[in-house]
């Protein structure tokens, strides 16, 4: 059965071979990132645990892919688990609102490493992780995908996902065309 684990010590090495076999958390500044990852987990990797799972937003700021930092959202990163690591899925939201600043692209992100794709990872993930969404107050969540990722957004409709607008990404996000997905939360819907 899939879970969603709140990133710890125990699972921390199965991370660590993820990245190191060239898996990254996120297809945004993937390869910076991946290794950004590692040389926090080197340098102190109790602080590194702590800034994925981030709901007060106490951490640094955000690098953008054009190397601008910007505030902080509050977020989760939970990382995706079944007979071992698959993936990350990540909720960040800005409180009192279900609105986001234009710096960030959406509610939601998540990889699968590449020997669980195509199996539902991320489509169960995601399922899972919207009730935690509704639980922060959001009344939808957005999600962005590049055109051509037609996985992420079978994903992303298998899971009531509509397709909100196509647009550009700004320059600090590295430009480039992007789709738009909003999934509609009830108000009502229990955490699980």
């Amino acid at each position: 059965m899939l879970e969603l684990r709140i990133p710890s010590r125990r699972e921390l090495m199965e991370y660590v071979a993820a990245l190191e076999g060239g898996w990254t958390p996120s297809t945004v500044r993937a390869a910076a990132l991946a290794a950004e990852h590692l040389a926090a987990i080197e340098a102190d990797p109790d602080a590194f645990l702590a800034s994925l799972h981030d709901p007060e937003a106490r951490g640094a700021p955000v690098r953008m892919p054009d190397g601008s930092l910007k505030p902080r959202l509050p977020g989760m990163t939970f990382w995706i688990w079944q007979d071992g690591f698959c993936g990350n899925i990540g909720l960040r939201w800005q409180p009192g609102t279900s609105e986001l600043p234009p710096h960030v692209l959406g509610h939601v992100g998540y990889n699968i490493v590449p020997a669980r794709q195509g199996q539902g990872m991320a489509r169960q993930a995601l399922a899972r992780l919207l009730p935690l969404a509704a639980a922060r107050g959001l009344d939808w969540v957005e999600l962005t995908t590049d055109p051509a990722n037609i996985a992420s957004q079978r994903v992303i409709l298998a899971c009531g996902g509509v397709l909100v607008e196509r647009f550009r990404k700004p320059p600090e996000q590295g430009g480039g065309d992007a789709l738009r997905f909003r999934i509609a939360l009830p108000a009502d819907t229990p955490p699980s």
